[in-house]
């Protein structure tokens, strides 16, 4: 008796047209990145296209396709298309077309500032779901490798040395290209060849100079600055007093710039970065504000720096840029790589209560202590002393604990479960841009948990 088994026909047509409607499950993220981008206003992209030559892939397909792409991993423009023939969700979204990579690399290149710009219409739909009422935010950061190797950095001082030893060579050249006789050449050497070639180097290496230069001269310029406030306060400080400042005389800055100064040649907007695990790469700091309840990303951006000091006062602008009708942010929370006295001073005057570590925290807090509530707060405190305090109490530790269950999980869902840990496009604004369409994605992806 032969076994019962269900018939695997690959030849038999459909009796009837397939619907890919059928072809996904109920509640499939591919369904809901389709219902979110058909609730977007596109028009910016729309009537960007002239309407002239051959028929042009729909905006809110090509849309959701790299919505759905970042939220799952697949983000060159090769791995969309070939996902457009691979995979069941892909084809749902591309209605069963198939846009190749160039048509999808250049309108991801092309409209990266316009689909930047939907990340705020997608927190009003949060909102207008019932998930997103701003209060409590954690800002955090994580560095992101650019498209580029630090292999490919040149420093100053090897570019001095190459130089100088390149223009040796092109010398030399010329000599033996004015010599009667040319029979000590090597064969195979041509002598307009190699000189080209050296002159296109010499070319890139001046550039590279002369952007390191100008690196310098702005970084001289925040050093002098810095400078003169700190002799502005000694001096305030003695006149208040009669007494002399403690401690060493701040020496003034030195322009020009330093040997070790360096310019990566494939992606020169990129930067050297300390990566988490030791040691150093070429890429971005990536910053975002996670809502602790809803843990949807409101304000995202990118940064050359790779201290995160200096990213308080850039992300306050962004929240205050925000739609009122999202409700308004309340408090603040980020790690001790943020603390300032100018930072903390920056979150009050703004209207937000600041829970910013001011350093690390031992690990095992004896058990008493940490229910021990901190003694009364001075009348004439400063924002930092009332901040300490804050966070010395029951209530400021619970607050501050929200760190680790919002922005901690966001970065490392993206990164380890969606897969973006470096840019595939190049340069600062693109950067910024891509880093816009994973949080976007992020966004996506945790509205659907959230709703389904």
């Amino acid at each position: 008796m032969s076994a019962n088994f269900i018939q695997c026909d690959r030849r038999t047509s459909f009796l009837l047209p397939p619907s890919i409607d059928d072809w996904l499950p109920d509640g499939h993220l591919a369904r809901f990145v389709v219902e979110i981008v058909a609730q977007l206003n596109l028009r910016s992209l729309r009537d960007s296209y002239a309407g002239r030559g051959s028929q042009a892939h729909s905006p809110a397909m090509l849309t959701a396709l790299l919505f759905y792409g970042y939220a799952t991993g697949v983000f060159s423009s090769r791995k969309l298309e070939r996902s457009t023939y691979d995979s069941v969700a892909f084809r749902y979204i591309a209605a069963n077309t198939h846009p190749d990579h160039d048509t999808i690399a250049s309108f991801r290149r092309r409209f990266l500032k316009e689909l930047s710009e939907l990340f705020v219409q997608i927190l009003m739909i949060a909102r207008q779901m019932g998930v997103l009422k701003l209060g409590k935010v954690s800002l955090d950061g994580s560095k992101i490798k650019a498209n580029a190797s630090r292999h490919r950095a040149l420093s100053y001082g090897h570019a001095c040395k190459l130089e100088a030893q390149i223009k040796a060579e092109v010398a030399e050249l010329l000599k033996k290209a004015e010599a009667a006789d040319r029979s000590d050449l090597p064969d195979g050497l041509s002598i307009p060849e190699e000189l080209e070639r050296r002159g296109k180097r010499l070319a890139a290496i001046a550039a590279a100079k002369a952007e390191i230069e100008r690196r310098a001269a702005e970084r001289h310029a925040r050093e002098q600055a810095a400078y003169e406030e700190k002799i502005a306060r000694r001096i305030k400080k003695e006149q208040e007093t009669g007494k002399k400042p403690r401690g060493k005389q701040p020496k003034p800055p030195v322009s020009g710039p330093r040997s070790s100064d360096q310019v990566n040649l494939t992606d020169e907007e990129s930067r050297i970065m300390p990566a988490s695990g030791g040691g150093f790469e070429q890429g971005y700091n990536a910053q975002a504000v996670a809502d602790t309840t809803s843990k949807l990303i409101i304000s995202a951006h990118v940064t050359q720096h790779p201290n995160d000091k200096q990213e308080i006062e850039p992300t306050l602008e962004h929240l205050a840029a925000l739609p009122e009708e999202l409700g308004a942010v309340t408090d603040l929370i980020a790690d001790s790589g943020y603390f300032s006295e100018a930072n903390v001073t920056a979150c009050e005057k703004q209207g937000l209560t600041p829970y910013i570590a001011a350093g690390r925290k031992e690990h095992n807090e004896p058990l008493w202590d940490r229910f021990q509530e901190p003694p009364p707060l001075p009348e004439a405190a400063d924002a930092v002393t009332r901040m300490k305090h804050r966070l010395k109490t029951t209530a400021g530790k619970a607050i501050y604990a929200l760190r680790k269950t919002t922005s901690e999980p966001v970065f490392g869902i993206i990164k380890a479960v969606m897969g973006f840990r470096s840019f595939s496009m190049r340069g600062f604004e693109k950067a910024q841009g891509e880093w816009n369409l994973a949080c976007i994605a992020w966004n996506i992806k945790r509205l659907h948990t959230l709703t389904t």
